[in-house]
C-alpha cells in the first residue's frame, strides 16, 4: 500500500472548444483560414495538456456550421466551453454552438501579436490580429440570451496572466467533474443535535450531481470479517512506518489496523469517492467498537483521495472533495480557539487528517477517551503544513440553496495541542476576532475544509460552473 497513491484515478474535466471566423474572409485572403486553424491548435494542445478530455468543433464559420458545432457540443457531457475569437465572426454564428450545452462559457480574446506593424500591416494581416473586434458583440448576445459566459483577453503565446487564468478555468472544471460524478458513502448518521449539519440527501444529488450511498455499520463490519490477517499487517506495517506512535496499546493499534483495512475494501466494493461518517454505539457493542477504531483508516482513505467527514458531515466531505480535487488536500476541520497574543485562530478537530498536508511527521496517540464520544482507541494527531491555507465550507441557506465560504490566511509554527487532535495555527489579515465574527457573519456549518495553499480563484471559477453562491471572507 502506497500512502499517497490514489485509490481511484481521477476524472479527467471534458472541455469543448470552437473556433471563430467568418467565411467571406477565406477567398478574399488566401492562407487566413489556415493560419486561423493553426491558433485553434495551439489553444486545444494548452487545454489538453494536463490530460483533460478535449472536443473540438473546429473553426465555425457560417450558421449552419454552427448547429452541427452546437450539436455535437450539446452531446459530448461537457463541463465547460471555450470559445476561441481567431478573428471577426458574427454573433449569429456563436450562439447557436453554446445554447444546447447549457455549461458556461469562457471566451478568448488572444491577439497572436504584441502590436500591429501600423505603417506596413495589411487588411489580412489585421484579420489575424483582431480577436477583439467580436467580443463586444459576442458578449452582448450571450447576456441577451442568459448564457453564462467570462473572458480572457491577452496574447495567444508567452502570456503568464492568461495561461494562470485558463489553468484556474480547466482546474476548476476537473474539481466539478470530480463531485458532479461523485459516489458519496453515508455510514452511520448525524452526531446528534448538531442542527447545521443536518442534509438532505436529494438536495445535495440535485445541486451537485453526487451520489448519496446509504451504508449501514453492517456492511463495514461484513467488509471487516471478509478481510484477510494479511491486509490488516499491511495497514499496521504502514503505520509504523508513517506516525510517531505515542501511548498507542497494541491491541488498539491492531485494531485500528483491521479496522483500516475494512474501511478500504468498504471504499473499493461501493466505488465510493468520498465518506461522511458517525455511529454513538452503545455499551461497548461491536458497532462502538467498529466506530471507535475508524480514525486511521479514516485518515489513509482521505489521504489516498476519498476524503472522511466525521460526525456525519455530508456538506463538509463535499467541500473536502472540491478542495482534495484542484490538488490542494482538505482536512477536516472546525475552529478550536483564539489566540489574543500572537493572533491567530487555532483550527483542527479529532478524527481523520489529510495525511498528504502534515508539516511534519504525523502522532498517532492512543486516547482512553473520546471527548464527547463513545469508546477509545488511537488517533491522529499534526498540524498543516506552514504557508497559504484556503478554508472552503459548504453550507445551506434558509431557501435550500448549497453556499461556499471561503477564506485565505497563512498556517504558521508554534506549539499546539497535544490532545490526539489535527490542530493548525492559521492567521488572518483581519485577526482572529474579526476574522470569526466575518466567517459566521455567512451562517457556515462548524465545520470546515483547511487546504494548502491559495484557492481563492480556482474557487471562484468553480462556483460559477457548479451554480452556486460563494462568499469570500477574506
Amino acid at each position: 500500500m502506497d500512502l499517497l497513491t490514489p485509490l481511484k484515478h481521477a476524472r479527467p474535466a471534458r472541455i469543448g472548444l470552437f473556433a471563430i471566423g467568418l467565411e467571406a474572409y477565406w477567398a478574399q485572403f488566401p492562407g487566413l483560414k489556415e493560419r486561423l486553424q493553426g491558433y485553434l491548435r495551439e489553444v486545444e494542445q494548452r487545454l489538453s495538456s494536463s490530460g483533460d478530455t478535449v472536443i473540438s468543433a473546429g473553426l465555425v464559420d457560417t450558421a449552419p456550421r454552427a448547429a452541427e458545432a452546437g450539436a455535437l457540443l450539446a452531446a459530448s457531457d461537457l463541463d465547460i466551453i471555450f470559445c476561441h475569437a481567431a478573428t471577426y465572426a458574427t454573433s449569429s454564428q456563436v450562439l447557436p454552438v453554446v445554447q444546447r450545452a447549457r455549461v458556461p462559457v469562457v471566451v478568448l480574446n488572444l491577439q497572436p501579436s504584441a502590436r500591429l506593424d501600423y505603417e506596413h500591416c495589411d487588411t489580412g494581416e489585421w484579420l489575424a490580429n483582431c480577436s477583439a473586434c467580436c467580443v463586444p458583440e459576442i458578449s452582448n448576445a450571450f447576456a441577451r440570451a442568459r448564457v453564462p459566459f467570462h473572458g480572457i483577453s491577452g496574447m495567444l503565446r508567452d502570456d503568464a496572466a492568461v495561461a494562470r487564468e485558463i489553468g484556474e478555468w480547466v482546474a476548476a472544471a476537473r474539481a466539478w467533474r470530480a463531485l458532479r460524478t461523485a459516489r458519496i458513502g453515508f455510514l452511520g448518521h448525524t452526531y446528534p443535535g448538531m442542527l447545521d449539519m443536518y442534509s438532505d440527501f436529494t438536495m445535495i444529488s440535485a445541486q451537485t450531481g453526487a451520489h448519496i450511498e446509504v451504508l449501514e455499520m453492517c456492511d463495514l463490519d461484513r467488509c471487516l470479517r471478509e478481510s484477510p490477517p494479511q491486509e490488516a499487517q499491511a495497514v499496521l506495517k504502514l503505520a509504523r512506518e508513517t506516525f510517531i506512535l505515542e501511548d498507542c496499546p497494541e491491541e488498539d493499534l491492531e485494531w485500528a489496523a483491521r479496522v483500516a483495512a475494512a474501511l478500504e475494501r468498504l471504499a473499493r466494493q461501493f466505488d465510493l469517492d468520498g465518506l461522511a461518517y458517525y455511529y454513538r454505539g452503545l455499551d461497548g457493542n461491536e458497532y462502538e467498537r467498529l466506530a471507535a477504531g475508524m480514525i486511521l483508516g479514516n485518515s489513509l482513505l482521505t489521504a489516498r483521495g476519498v476524503p472522511a467527514s466525521g460526525e456525519g458531515d455530508l456538506k463538509n466531505c463535499v467541500a473536502m472533495k472540491i478542495l482534495d480535487a484542484l490538488g490542494a488536500g482538505g482536512a477536516f476541520t472546525e475552529i478550536y480557539a483564539m489566540d489574543f497574543v500572537e493572533q491567530f485562530v487555532l483550527v483542527g478537530h479529532d478524527g481523520p487528517g489529510h495525511l498528504a498536508l502534515c508539516s511534519r511527521k504525523p502522532v498517532l496517540r492512543g486516547l482512553g477517551l473520546y471527548h464527547g464520544k463513545r469508546g477509545h482507541g488511537v488517533s491522529v494527531e499534526f498540524s498543516v503544513k506552514h504557508g497559504p491555507v484556503t478554508l472552503l465550507a459548504v453550507t445551506q441557506t434558509a431557501d435550500g440553496r448549497l453556499k461556499l465560504i471561503t477564506a485565505e490566511g497563512e498556517s504558521i509554527p508554534g506549539p499546539v495541542l497535544r490532545i490526539g487532535n489535527t490542530n493548525t495555527r492559521v492567521r488572518f489579515p483581519a485577526g482572529p476576532a474579526e476574522f470569526v465574527n466575518r466567517w459566521c457573519r455567512e451562517a457556515p456549518t462548524h465545520h470546515f475544509a483547511l487546504g494548502a495553499g491559495r484557492w481563492h480563484a480556482h474557487l471562484e471559477k468553480f462556483s460559477v460552473l457548479a451554480g452556486l453562491e460563494l462568499a469570500r471572507v477574506c
